[in-house]
């Protein structure tokens, strides 16, 4: 097996050490230079964050903040350590808007290494189908496969036929993209006789099924999957084990419970949120709305770093109830002065279309004084009324959800 360096298959105890020893540093830069780091971290001593459990007591900036944040302080809400000028290259929006600067450094997004694990090399040409407007996924893809040595076609999005003359022309050997163009790609080649040339693809940017990369396999075509987000660049990679998602090397991950900055037990599903090192956007505890779980062991390819199971749904699961918002974090706050709850779940259903909250809560033994002393619980903090029913421990699903608005209107 080949690695993209040796840090790939470091001890993980190594590795986590190296990790925590350089974070005190990236947290005194983004107080210094970054201002709203410098307020929100102002009661921190960076030098005592040196573990996951100091790390854990620091707050979280949510990617649903950023919008209004950024309103407030444009362009980047005083997240970022940049200016205008030689230190940001670039500067994107995102859907919302959210804008992220870029700078001129190698590999910015840090995506090479998940794209040599998908079996890109020197010499390669990459025929590179994200957009090259307004957003960064064209220069994200870009950036990565130069720095292994590739040469890139930025074909961006649309005119098919055209990419396919291209393609015919030029033989790329490699495709960058979401797997969904990818399809298209090919379906349409099949139609007019164009034969594809592609053998490699590095997929992000939404599912991909089994279905999908078996349909990929039978042409021919071995394809990988990244989970990258602009904010942060590369946050976990597809390797030839195809067994979930090794985080990047340069990245602490943490999964914690939605709406809240706890983590949850191992191999639970919660949120991910991530500490990152760049210094022109030094994102201290990002949470990124995407849910995951880490996954046991470790890859049989041979890397060493931790595994999560990849995108498996969205943390903000605030919904509106009779005019009132209830947030996971509410009821995460009501588990908290119940310790005999070990999981719940909000379920929020409308019989004769009036709205009802049902709290399920996993416990050993449910009475009649802890369902009142529940529900007044909810009632405290989220003004509203709710039943409470008891579950058997491990009857409620491990995905993540928190609240489960199972309204109907017709």
């Amino acid at each position: 097996m080949i690695y993209y360096d040796d840090r790939e298959t470091r001890d993980p105890e190594v590795r986590e050490r190296d990790l925590f020893d350089r974070l005190p540093a990236q947290i005194a830069h983004a107080k210094a230079n970054a201002p709203a780091f410098g307020e929100r971290l102002k009661a921190f001593d960076p030098a005592a964050i040196r573990s996951r459990e100091a790390l854990a007591a620091l707050p979280v900036v949510r990617k649903s903040e950023l919008v209004d944040l950024q309103k407030l302080s444009r362009p980047f809400g005083g997240f970022a350590a940049v200016r205008w000028g030689r230190d940001c290259h670039r500067v994107f929006a995102s859907p919302g808007p959210i804008y992220e600067p870029e700078s001129a450094r190698r590999d910015y997004y840090r995506l090479a290494r998940a794209m040599y694990a998908a079996g890109f090399r020197e010499g390669d040409l990459v025929h590179n189908t994200f957009s090259y407007h307004i957003t960064p996924g064209g220069f994200m893809m870009e950036s990565a496969a130069l720095a292994l040595g590739c040469t890139v076609f930025p074909a961006g999005v649309g005119q098919t036929e055209l990419q396919l003359s291209a393609i015919a022309d030029l033989q790329p050997v490699g495709y960058a993209g979401t797997p969904s163009f990818l399809r298209i790609l090919l379906e349409k080649a099949e139609q007019l006789g164009i034969p594809a040339s592609f053998r490699k693809a590095f997929l992000t940017g939404e599912a991909f099924p089994p279905s999908v990369r078996a349909l990929f396999s039978e042409r021919g075509i071995i394809a990988h999957q990244a989970y990258a987000t602009a904010d942060v660049g590369l946050i976990a990679y597809e390797t030839p084990a195809c067994e979930g998602l090794v985080l990047d090397e340069d990245v602490i991950v943490e999964i914690v419970t939605p709406g809240t900055g706890d983590p949850v037990a191992p191999g639970e599903v919660g949120e991910v949120v991530v500490t990152t090192f760049n210094p022109d956007y030094p994102l201290i505890r990002f949470g990124t709305g995407d849910l995951s779980a880490v996954l046991p062991g470790i890859s049989p390819c041979g890397r060493t770093n931790t595994r999560i199971r990849g995108w498996l749904g969205r943390a903000d699961q605030t919904t509106k109830i009779k005019g009132m918002f209830v947030h996971p974090g509410q009821i995460a706050q009501v588990l908290k002065r119940h310790p005999e709850v070990r999981r719940a779940r909000l379920v929020v259903d409308n019989p004769e279309l009036n709205d009802r909250m049902v709290l399920h809560c996993e416990t050993e033994g449910g009475s009649d004084t802890l369902a009142q002393a529940i529900a007044g619980s909810m009632r405290d903090l989220t003004k509203l009324r709710s039943e409470v029913v008891f579950e058997k421990p491990g009857a409620l699903a491990n995905d993540g959800k928190i609240i489960d608005d199972i309204r109907k209107y017709a």
